[in-house]
């Protein structure tokens, strides 16, 4: 059986449904919020974290009433009772991605209630055991870009590795100084994403100087376009694409076959689109890692223990969140994270 047919017929009993809002100020300087869909019964609570980018989708969700789950279900049945629930019934989303974010919230939930009410962990459902789980930590180099980010986390821990979001305005002495350390596994060049304060224009010589600088890196989320593709389509083999990925459908109609996938399980929406796509990229020889989107909540321990069990050695961005607090201090965590052998649920 595939890892998402044992899931499927797992059985769980829901009483009420209750959510937790979460805020917190990040080192990118934003202020983050999720919303946190707890699921009780039993005696036990199942949780899954809504990262919808936008708190203006999280304020119109505090004003309405728990959505109606109540009852004896399999995971395959909530599932399919969910293609028929507005999540968003006051007003649609910012954006359509959040429509999968609050589904994965509460399809992610139900699976850690059931998981509980089995006294199990993931892991030991599936017959996986975890191991420990590389991260990258992700950070940005501020305005103007510096390296002092990441020289003064390298001060305190020499072994870490980053992922990093190149930019037009980097000057050379930046690239040059990172290549010098050796620690940027992955470049995001957020060359998908449309109409968000991240958005980085498909500039061939920022292509050219990260591809050159970083002949390793896996370079993630590059925009194909007249200019950049050839110097892209040679690199295939250590291309990753985030943005676009919700599915099989979505890998197969990128413009080359990459090497990697970043493996966020938000943008999946369900429990069987995330499964069936990490087995496809299983079969298909696709590297993966897990992606992480400021979670604040039980979200980030869900990508921790993914990756335990299908990923461990990518370069994952699933950094605990004391590299996102800026109010935190050394010493952090460090890489690989060790999962607790007395997980229940979809802890790590």
């Amino acid at each position: 059986m595939s890892a998402y047919e044992r899931i499927a017929d797992l059985t769980v009993t829901i009483e009420s449904v209750g959510r937790r809002r979460y805020t917190a100020v990040t080192t990118s300087g934003f202020e983050r919020t999720t919303t946190e869909f707890r699921l009780a019964g039993d005696g036990l609570v199942g949780r899954g974290e809504d990262v919808t980018y936008d708190a203006a989708d999280h304020d119109a969700l505090a004003g309405t009433d728990p959505i109606d789950l109540e009852g004896e279900w399999t995971i395959a049945e909530l599932s399919a009772a969910l293609d028929d629930v507005d999540l968003f019934a006051v007003k649609p989303p910012g954006r359509e991605t959040s429509r999968n974010y609050r589904r994965w919230a509460v399809e992610s939930a139900a699976l850690d209630l059931g998981l509980r009410q089995a006294d199990a962990s993931l892991g030991e459902f599936l017959g996986i055991e975890p191991d420990p789980v590389d991260f990258v930590v992700s950070t940005r180099l501020g305005d103007p870009p510096t390296t002092d980010r990441v020289t003064e986390l390298l001060a305190i821990d020499d072994d870490l590795e980053f992922k990093l979001d190149p930019t037009p305005d980097w000057p050379d002495s930046v690239f040059e100084r990172l290549r010098e350390t050796g620690a940027v596994r992955v470049l995001d060049l957020k060359g998908w994403y449309e109409g968000t304060d991240v958005d980085v224009p498909a500039d061939p010589e920022l292509y050219r100087d990260t591809l050159a600088a970083f002949p390793t890196g896996v370079v993630e989320d590059p925009a194909f376009t007249p200019e950049t593709r050839p110097l892209l389509e040679p690199q295939a083999d250590r291309l990753s694409f985030d943005y676009p990925i919700d599915g099989i459908e979505a890998i197969e109609s990128l413009p080359v076959d990459p090497g990697w996938c970043n493996v966020k399980p938000s943008r999946f929406g369900t429990l069987e689109s995330l499964f069936e796509t990490i087995a496809y990229c299983r079969e298909a020889g696709i590297g993966m890692y897990g992606g992480g989107q400021f979670e604040l909540a039980s979200g980030r321990t869900a990508i921790q223990t993914l990756a335990a069990l299908f990923y461990p050695d990518g370069p994952n961005d699933v950094a605990p969140g004391a590299f996102n607090d800026p109010d935190a201090s050394p010493p952090y965590p460090r890489s690989p994270l060790t999962p607790s052998d007395d997980a229940v649920g979809f802890e790590f």
